[in-house]
C-alpha cells in the first residue's frame, strides 16, 4: 500500500522546487536541449513553449498515474505516446485558436513536443511509481524547470540580439551607429549556436553556486 503524502508537504514541494534548480532538466540533465536551441530567438514563443511543455508534463504524468495499474506492461510505450500525442494536439489547436502568430512561429515544434525526452522521462521514471498528485506536481516543476531555461535564454538572445523585448523595442534608436550612437544589434545571438552557448554560462553560473552539482 502507499503511503499517502499530505498535499503541500516538505515532500510535495521539494518535486516542484528540484527541478528548478539542482535537478534542472535542462542544465544538470542535459533533456531538452534541442527546443532550447530552437525556440528562443523570441521571448514570446520560448514562454508559450515553456508554458505548452509544462502543461503537457504535468497532465500526462497525472493521467498516467492514475491509469499505470491498468496499463500492460508490453504496451505501456505505446499508451504514453497516445496520452502525450492527445495532450500535444490539444495544446497546438489551441494555439492555432487564440495565438495563431505564436503557432506559426513555433511551426513544427509545437507537434515535436511529443518526442521531448523530459516527459517521457518522468513519466518512467516518476509517474509510474507513484500517485497522481505528485507526479502532477513532478511534471509540473520538470516543466517549470525547462521553461525557465529557456525564458533566460530567449530574454538574453532577443534583447542583444535583436534589440526587443516580446517585440518592442527596449534598446533607444539614439543608441544606434545608424543614428550617431555607439551600439549594434550582435546578429551573432540570433543564430542556433549563441543559445548553445548562453546555455552554457548558464550551466557553469548554477555550478558555482551549487558545488555539488559538479559531481552530476
Amino acid at each position: 500500500m502507499e503511503e499517502k503524502e499530505p498535499m503541500f508537504s516538505a515532500k510535495i514541494l521539494k518535486l516542484f522546487t528540484n527541478p528548478i534548480n539542482k535537478d534542472n532538466p535542462i542544465t544538470v540533465l542535459m533533456l531538452g536541449i534541442c527546443s532550447a536551441l530552437a525556440v528562443t530567438v523570441k521571448l514570446e514563443p520560448a514562454m508559450v513553449m515553456a508554458l505548452s511543455v509544462t502543461i503537457v508534463t504535468g497532465f500526462s504524468s497525472c493521467i498516467l498515474s492514475s491509469i499505470r495499474n491498468t496499463i500492460p506492461n508490453r504496451i505501456r510505450i505505446i499508451v504514453q505516446l497516445v496520452v502525450v500525442a492527445a495532450l500535444v494536439i490539444l495544446v497546438d489547436q489551441i494555439l492555432r485558436a487564440f495565438a495563431y502568430d505564436v503557432s506559426k512561429q513555433l511551426s513544427v515544434f509545437v507537434g515535436l513536443i511529443i518526442t521531448n525526452c523530459i516527459i517521457m522521462g518522468r513519466i518512467e521514471a516518476f509517474a509510474l511509481g507513484n500517485r497522481p498528485w505528485p507526479s502532477l506536481i513532478d511534471g509540473l516543476g520538470n516543466g517549470a524547470g525547462y521553461g525557465l531555461i529557456l525564458i533566460v535564454v530567449a530574454f538574453f538572445r532577443e534583447l542583444f540580439g535583436s534589440g526587443t523585448l516580446f517585440g518592442l523595442q527596449v534598446i533607444p534608436e539614439s543608441w544606434y551607429i545608424g543614428n550617431g550612437g555607439f551600439y549594434e544589434n550582435n546578429g551573432l545571438f540570433i543564430l542556433p549556436p549563441m543559445a548553445l552557448i548562453v546555455v552554457g554560462l548558464i550551466i557553469w553560473i548554477q555550478r558555482s553556486f551549487n558545488k555539488q552539482l559538479i559531481e552530476k
